[in-house]
């Protein structure tokens, strides 16, 4: 096991955020909510704000029994969509949303339970998603900039994109397919073939019910500094079952229900407070694909070579970033050199394939990063 101190949070030139073309898409997209407008099944309003809507109604319910409910996890179909959407949105990622509960969305399930305190095999988690989400599917306006961010002619080849100043998606499909967490594919089954590879702006489109990931929001070259809560978490990366999970430590309380802390001010300094160590709770998980360690470049670029290889070739092509960028719309470096957490090109591959470099995420797992961990975290890799 390698142990990494130390996490780091940057966008790099080569593998940071979003360009524009020749200017800067987020100016002209000053008015996002008035772009993007979501209607639900029964009603209106934005995917995000029924999701905000149904997780408060659940915070005013009562518990949920403390007995597990024999109730069979969903194979695929609706049910298996809402699943995953349900816990997608409490930070345990199952993968992208395509109704069909696989290993990701298994180790998701039973990553949600241990955050909790449950046994794995609890099925609560079916009661709580149907109670959640209550909406399966929402109907999203196309955003009138998405054009700044699709360019159907986007070279396959390396020297060629190198050419370029920006990796936009390739299709208004793929854009809406990440936007939503999900794949072309599912958007086809809800929408059909033509109305998803003919998508414009200002079409209709019915996707997962989900927060957006809204990749114009992002901003090129911002850092993200240390964080007294987030700055002391740890992340541990399995690249056995291809898992990363972030926990943090629950201060221990000792006798009369006091945190140490609280304990240790109400008490005379002379005296010894018995206390049990800080106790690890993981509070998020999310699939990956692991790279190969000694092939890991140094910092982002096309060194064929290297990659192949493992030895820095002399010759490299920097790649402009983007989100078809091979690292994605983020890269959060470790202090172990060469070593980063970053997002991908290819979401559906997550998991499924061995990495060139590096510990992969879908663009919008690595997004949520930053709001989990921060500058001085510790990582270990086994």
């Amino acid at each position: 096991m390698m142990s990494f101190m130390g996490v780091s949070f940057c966008f790099l030139v080569a593998c940071s955020v979003v360009l524009a073309e020749s200017s800067d898409p987020v100016k002209n997209s000053q008015n996002t909510n008035d772009e993007y407008v979501a209607v639900i099944n029964s009603g209106t309003g934005t995917a995000g704000q029924a999701a905000e809507v149904a997780t408060n109604e659940s915070k005013q319910s009562t518990e949920a029994p403390t007995k597990a409910i024999n109730i069979a996890i969903p194979e695929t179909g609706a049910e298996a969509v809402r699943l995953q959407i349900f816990l997608d949105q409490k930070h345990f990622g199952p993968g992208f949303i395509d109704g069909k509960v696989g290993m990701f969305t298994q180790l998701a399930i039973e990553n949600y339970n241990t955050s909790l305190g449950r046994d794995i095999t609890d099925r609560r988690v079916i009661a709580e998603s149907i109670r959640e989400v209550p909406e399966l599917y929402a109907s999203a306006i196309i955003p009138s900039f998405v054009g700044d961010f699709v360019d159907p002619s986007l070279p396959q080849e390396k020297p060629l994109q190198a050419e370029k100043t920006f990796m936009p998606y390739r299709s208004v499909a793929e854009f809406m397919a990440e936007r939503y967490h999900t794949s072309e594919d599912l958007l086809i089954e809800l929408n059909g073939m033509e109305a998803v590879w003919r998508a414009k702006p200002r079409d209709v489109l019915r996707v997962p019910n989900i927060e957006p990931f809204k990749i114009e929001q992002l901003t090129r070259g911002r850092s993200h500094k240390s964080d007294e809560n987030l700055s002391a978490r740890h992340v541990v990366i399995d690249t056995t079952i291809r898992q990363v999970y972030i926990y943090q430590l629950v201060l221990p309380e000792v006798e009369g229900g006091q945190s140490a802390p609280e304990k240790e001010n109400a008490q005379a300094a002379s005296q010894v407070i018995k206390v049990k160590a800080a106790k690890p709770e993981m509070v998020a998980s999310f699939p990956i694909t692991p790279g190969q360690i000694q092939f890991i470049p140094k910092e982002w670029r096309y060194d064929k070579l290297l990659l192949e290889t493992g030895v820095r070739g002399s010759e490299y092509l920097t790649i402009p970033p983007g989100p078809n960028n091979p690292v994605g719309v983020i890269w959060n470096g470790l202090t172990k050199s060469g070593i980063g957490i970053h997002g991908t090109n290819h979401p559906r591959t997550i998991g499924r394939t061995r990495s060139s470099g590096c510990i992969r995420l879908s663009n919008w797992d690595a997004a949520k990063l930053p709001e989990l961990v921060r500058p001085g975290a510790v990582v270990m890799v086994k």
